[in-house]
């Protein structure tokens, strides 16, 4: 049975949580700069994270953990000058809020003020509901991210699935009630088995976005240059390329060298 989509001149936290009341999926993609980001919300896109991924994909971390609040911030701001439609919400980077609600705070208020940003989202349950309640008190919506949490890499060990087990899956139930209860907004659920997902999704009232969470949730995110095929070497079950652009952009730039080198590039039309 299809869903009637309802047009929103602006997407907002209220207007996630009224999708999933109406049962009409959520679309979220990454961004870190004023093209894409233009592009993605012409076309109609509901949520923009200007994720921590933007260390691996833009500056060729290996990690999530290098990338620094004045970056993040930097991309932001690059983001929002862009946007028209969607709701853009804004990862807080390692460090700027683990184990310290106050620096939390001043974090996202940074982000926030600086960059004009909507939201943010920080990684962990019950560990960071301190940092959670304490942003919250300025005004600032958050939303949470269980299961696989790049920000943990060297506690894990291992981008593996998580929440396999029992134990695990129960604790990571347990979090996502904490976060609704804190008063997030919203949910990302990363890598998890899709049983486990839908569950979760079933249980709380707040949207549930999945990657790698199968479709039971109440939306989906992907990173922008993975399902653009910009990035070649990433390819987990989870991701559908939707276009092949590393293909395109070499065919384009060897053209324009092979032009260049037989100076067929410029013609006369293309001179003053």
């Amino acid at each position: 049975m299809s869903i009637h989509k309802k047009e929103f001149k602006k997407v907002t936290t209220h207007v996630l949580q009224e999708m999933k009341r109406n049962g009409e999926k959520i679309s979220m993609l990454t961004a870190y700069d004023y093209t894409l980001a233009k592009i993605v919300d012409a076309a109609g896109i509901d949520v923009i994270l200007v994720g921590d991924s933007a260390s691996n994909v833009m500056a060729g971390h290996e990690t999530t953990l290098p990338i620094t609040l004045d970056q993040m911030i930097y991309h932001a701001s690059s983001v929002i000058r862009a946007i028209d439609r969607a709701l853009v919400v804004v990862d807080l980077p390692f460090g700027s809020y683990q184990g310290n609600s106050k620096e939390a705070l001043f974090s996202s208020i940074r982000i926030m003020k600086e960059s004009g940003a909507h939201s943010v989202k920080l990684e962990g349950g019950r560990e960071v509901k301190e940092s959670i309640a304490r942003i919250l008190t300025a005004g600032i919506p958050v939303m949470g991210h269980l299961g696989l949490t790049p920000q943990s890499i060297y506690k894990f060990g291992t981008y593996n699935v998580r929440a396999k087990e029992e134990e695990e899956a129960e604790r990571l139930l347990e979090d996502a009630h904490i976060l609704q209860e804190c008063g997030c907004y919203a949910l990302v659920l990363e890598k998890i088995p899709a049983l486990l997902a839908t569950k979760v999704a079933a249980e709380l009232t707040i949207p549930v976005i999945g990657i790698g969470a199968g479709g039971g949730v109440d939306g989906q995110v992907l990173v922008a240059h993975d399902m653009l095929g910009l990035t070649t070497e990433f390819s987990p079950r989870f991701l559908r390329r939707y276009a092949n652009l590393d293909e395109t952009i070499t065919a384009a730039v060897k053209g324009y060298i092979t032009d260049v080198k037989s100076r067929d590039f410029p013609n006369k039309d293309e001179q003053y």
